[in-house]
């Protein structure tokens, strides 16, 4: 006796699990590559945002440095300075700084005198006017009256609200008469950075914050001030508090950029969550760890599959064996044989009785196959009349409730030449069971094709389906069976269709034709997936089918194949060079002729 092979032991886990052990460690260098390459390319981006914000903030300072000085010339403000009691001249030199701040953008532009009272104003009808106050304290006047230009950043003692401040002299020749001072609303700089993860923080020369995109971190000190530092802030009052609250920032939590502002004494910062880098990084030793299992996963495989090799070598090495040790009791046995021959003979005889039987039922089963295999046949040919008769009973319901009896009857008419193709069909397909042929006839390419097309025209419109004709206008005659080649051509037409459901629209079907010398070639061409190596190679073959077994039997192809080589035609198929499916019928060339019914017709 053949000794049964022993089941296959399972992989030894205790190497996956020391490959494992070994393979661990990889995960660390790429945690660090990928935490250096997120951090690298959120660095550049920052770098180049802050660049960016740097640009813009300078290019609105640069715009109103030069006001002062060039505004100081005016002869309606040095009226004013000259005589500041009179009222038509600070009513001029008002409207004037308002109409230029508007025309300019700047918030607020102002005149004072020597002592740092403000003359005229371009709020000055406005309830927060500057009309009156004293300035003097500001470090933008103290530097004016010293002949320079005035700069300060700072929130206003009356408006209460943020802005960068210039100043400059009015000069009487050598003599300083006043001081012009344009101040620059920086709000909106705020809001150009807009919602992201990364913060903007922007700090003084006393390290306080004085723009932010964060409203909790404005005027927090974000280092120790000085003694000398709080009494400058208590004289000059540049923020609504006079001891800036300290801003707390964990570094670890955050990347910081900055950059230097040698003009103003400023420091822009962009603040990157670290969780940006960090959630990157995850994803990464996510796909590494998932790489390092599945490696582990083909490792057991490839372990399990040379553990079955060896097992099988082992099973025929004792087979082979057990066959030897056969051989050699069954020669022993030859002296024997003469007295059982006998019962040999009766065993013959019983066994060839059991061979009868079994050759019976191998028949009744190849019955049962063809019997099946036809049923099939049927099923799948059906499709296309039986979809089509619904499609016409439908409508003919709507034509009723519309009381339009002529395309009713046209409609079941229609019906009945469908009922009647759907007999040819059955027929032909038992007379295919039965290996009967018919002679082939005369029939003209261009009608069977319009029919067949016609059969699904509802579902190529449903689909969307563009549909493009190159045929000759001659009509081509072929060798073949009216009733087949319909056949034929509706299942491919339907296959196609079948591969557009696959693909977005657009969706396209070619149809061409040609003669060359004694055959006809019809083309039928498709954008969709194409036939894939393994498709090529067994569609033809009875039950292959690439869809769901609710979709499809897989006799399409094969039927098609037969029909054609009954026909003395062939069915290629291959793939076009521009994508898609190209299927090709070759026919031969019949005589043209008038073929009212098929014989396929008449025999049914």
């Amino acid at each position: 006796m053949i000794p049964r092979p022993t089941p296959p032991r399972r992989p030894r886990w205790r190497s996956l699990a020391l490959l494992a052990l070994c393979l661990a460690p990889l995960l660390w260098p790429l945690h660090h590559l990928a935490q250096r390459y997120y951090q690298d390319e959120l660095a550049s981006q920052n770098r180049q945002t802050l660049d960016l914000y740097v640009a813009n903030l300078l290019g609105t300072l640069h715009r109103y440095e030069t006001l002062p000085q060039i505004l100081g010339d005016l002869p309606a403000l040095r009226g004013v300075l000259a005589d500041p009691l009179r009222l038509e001249s600070v009513t001029n030199a008002n409207r004037l700084l308002k109409d230029i701040a508007h025309q300019t953008g700047a918030e607020v532009m102002y005149l004072m005198d020597v002592s740092g009272n403000t003359l005229a104003a371009s709020n000055w009808d406005k309830q927060d006017s500057f009309v009156g106050r004293n300035f003097s304290f500001r470090p933008y006047f103290i530097e004016a009256m010293d002949g320079r230009l005035g700069r300060f950043f700072g929130q206003g003692t009356t408006s209460a609200k943020r802005g960068y401040f210039f100043a400059a002299a009015v000069h009487d020749r050598e003599r300083v008469i006043g001081v012009l001072v344009v101040k620059v609303d920086l709000d909106h700089t705020e809001t150009l950075w807009g919602r992201t993860p990364e913060q903007l923080l922007l700090t003084d020369q006393n390290g306080v914050v004085v723009l932010t995109s964060r409203p909790d971190w404005r005027f927090r000190a974000t280092r120790a001030l000085s003694d000398a530092e709080r009494q400058a802030i208590i004289a000059i009052q540049p923020y609504p508090t006079q001891a800036p609250q300290p801003l707390s920032l964990n570094p670890d939590a955050w990347l910081t950029q900055t950059r230097n502002i040698q003009e103003t004494g400023w420091q822009v910062s962009i603040l990157a969550p670290r969780q940006l880098v960090d959630r990157s990084v995850q994803t990464v030793m996510a796909i590494g760890a998932g790489a390092l299992l599945v490696t582990m996963l083909l490792a057991g495989l490839v372990m399990q599959r040379r553990r079955h090799y060896i097992d099988r070598i082992d099973f025929e090495a004792r087979a082979r064996q057990e066959l030897e040790n056969r051989v050699i009791e069954r020669t022993a046995d030859l002296e024997g044989l003469n007295t059982r021959l006998k019962s040999a003979v009766l065993e013959r005889e019983n066994a060839q009785q059991e061979l009868v039987r079994a050759q019976d039922e191998l028949v009744q089963a190849g019955k049962l196959s063809v019997l099946g295999t036809m049923s099939a046949s049927i099923s799948h040919e059906l499709n296309q009349p039986l979809a089509a008769i619904r499609s016409y009973a439908e409508n003919a319901e709507i034509l009723l409730d519309h009381q339009r009896t002529d395309d009713v009857r046209g409609n079941l008419k229609l019906i009945g030449e469908l009922t009647g193709r759907m007999a040819s069909i059955i027929t032909h397909l038992r007379a295919f069971a039965r290996r009967d042929q018919h002679a082939p006839e005369s029939v003209a390419l261009q009608p069977a094709l319009d029919d067949a097309l016609a059969l699904l025209a509802k579902r190529r419109r449903a689909m969307a389906v563009e549909l493009v004709r190159d045929l000759p206008e001659a009509t081509l005659w072929v060798q073949a069976g009216e009733t087949r080649l319909r056949q034929v051509l509706g299942n491919l037409l339907a296959n196609a269709l079948d591969a557009l459901t696959e693909k977005a629209n657009p969706r396209k079907l070619w149809l061409s034709a040609e003669r060359q010398d004694d055959c006809v070639y019809l083309y039928i061409r498709d954008n969709g997936p194409g036939f894939s190596r393994q498709a090529l190679e067994h569609a033809k073959e009875p039950f292959f089918t690439t869809k769901t077994r609710t979709q499809g039997l897989g006799l399409g192809l094969a039927i098609c194949e037969s029909l054609m080589h009954a026909l003395g035609g062939e069915l290629l198929l291959g793939n076009h060079p521009e994508g898609g499916a190209l299927l090709t019928l070759r026919m031969r060339v019949a005589k043209p002729g008038a073929n009212l019914q098929s014989s396929e017709d008449t025999s049914a």
